[in-house]
């Protein structure tokens, strides 16, 4: 499936409320369950036109609609990524493998990062095997969090690759 990555917009939204209301989707990225339309909707402004400076948050389209979004975050010398897929019908097919390694590629060029982490649930083996796909190499196992309704285990990944001049 052929993708772009570009800047999220406001018309995004009807495909972020579709997302919303598909419950594994939300405890699977840990995002409110039944939450209204009106507060997806202010979260989504503040998404498109306030991220901190230190995050960029841009949309995945494919087949003419956002089907996920990337981030890149505390970007300094090196930088965190992570991903969410909102249309689950593509969970599993390679797509967020072949984002991150976009993204990192695009970054390691325009400014030379070549050290990213990222970080996953133990029991998201879809999330685990996508990062390892793209380069990523676990570190390390700190933290708990909640994954769909359940308190589990956190893997820290790293990827790092020397830019070729």
């Amino acid at each position: 499936m052929d993708f772009q990555i570009r800047p999220i917009r406001e018309d995004d939204f009807p495909y972020v409320l579709a997302w919303s209301k598909d419950e594994t989707f939300c405890l699977a990225n840990g995002w409110e369950v039944n939450r209204s339309e009106q507060e997806l909707y202010k979260w989504w402004l503040h998404c498109v036109h306030h991220m901190p400076e230190n995050v960029l948050r841009e949309g995945i389209e494919a087949e003419g609609r956002l089907v996920g979004y990337v981030d890149i975050a505390d970007i300094t010398d090196t930088a965190e990524v992570g991903i969410a897929i909102g249309d689950r019908s593509l969970w599993g097919k390679g797509l967020g493998t072949r984002v991150l390694q976009r993204q990192m590629a695009y970054f390691a060029q325009t400014i030379g990062i070549t050290v990213f982490h990222a970080e996953t649930h133990e029991t998201n083996i879809g999330s685990r095997r996508m990062l390892e796909k793209a380069g990523f190499e676990e570190v390390s196992r700190l933290g708990v969090e909640a994954y769909l309704g359940a308190q589990v285990p956190l893997i820290q990944y790293r990827f790092n690759k020397e830019v070729k001049k």
